[in-house]
């Protein structure tokens, strides 16, 4: 696992948004997998940016989101669909129909749907870069706590913390749901490169049991230890109870230097 610790949050964006803008600049047919809420806005504002700027060019990508809520209409403003194309899909030249989120509503078997997700990916060729961020409960994706390390794309319950942690989002006569279909851990560990960005001292506690603590069903983001090409981009606040910061720090100078010669990916 690398971990990268930066000084704020914006930094955070900027440097997974170049790991990106190299895997789109460098592959044929780059496949995406992308997160929702808050952490990943600043990243997906720079990738609009360079689309802008004439620095990147998305036609040619897939992409695949890790969750969607259940038995929402993708037109709802609470939808990550409706969050997608807000955020980014609306704003750059990806084709819309190479756009994918694991859905399912009320009339639909989330079993069978589940399926079909995981077979678009592997007709996709796979995912070669999975952005990921983390919930303070250690929860990647919407798997939470006690979720199976072996899952795939399936419908999770949705824990009370993390629906209080939501409930930001909506106003207060406004339908929360409390299941999400999500992609499994197992599905997550299959992307090529797995990026996970967190920033806030909320997250610090969930960060130091990912990178430090055993690896359990406990903190789902733990799995990532597994992961042979995992990258943690941390601000300082969100690696603030990490007690090797000052390895982490010397080590991500020395991996600067094979990057800066061979690039991000092999």
């Amino acid at each position: 696992m690398q971990v990268i610790i930066l000084e704020n949050p914006e930094q955070v964006a900027q440097h997974a948004s170049k790991w990106v803008v190299e895997l789109i600049s460098k592959k044929a047919k780059p496949v995406l997998g992308l997160a929702t809420g808050s952490t990943p806005i600043s990243l997906y504002k720079n990738l609009v940016r360079s689309h802008q700027e004439d620095q990147i060019d998305f036609s040619h990508v897939t992409s695949f989101n890790l969750d969607e809520y259940h038995n929402i209409d993708a037109e709802n403003e609470q939808s990550y669909c409706a969050f997608m194309k807000d955020n980014l899909f609306d704003k750059i030249n990806i084709d819309q129909r190479n756009t994918h989120l694991p859905t399912c509503n009320k009339h639909e078997n989330p079993r069978t749907q589940g399926l079909a997700f995981e077979e678009k990916i592997q007709h996709a060729g796979g995912i070669d870069l999975q952005i990921l961020g983390i919930g303070a409960n250690g929860h990647i994706g919407f798997n939470e706590p006690s979720s199976s390390l072996s899952s795939r794309t399936r419908l999770k319950t949705l824990t009370k913390q993390t629906l209080q942690d939501n409930s930001r989002l909506f106003k207060a006569d406004e339908y929360q749901p409390t299941m999400a279909m999500t992609m499994g851990i197992s599905t997550i560990l299959d992307a090529e490169y797995v990026l996970l960005m967190a920033t806030g001292d909320n997250k610090a506690k969930a960060v130091n049991e990912m990178i430090s603590g055993p690896l359990s069903a406990k903190c789902p983001a733990s799995a990532l230890q597994l992961h042979e090409h995992a990258i943690v981009v941390l601000d300082k606040a969100a690696a603030s109870e990490l007690t090797n910061q000052d390895y982490f720090i010397w080590a991500n100078a020395e991996h600067q230097k094979i990057n800066n010669t061979y690039g991000f990916f092999l």
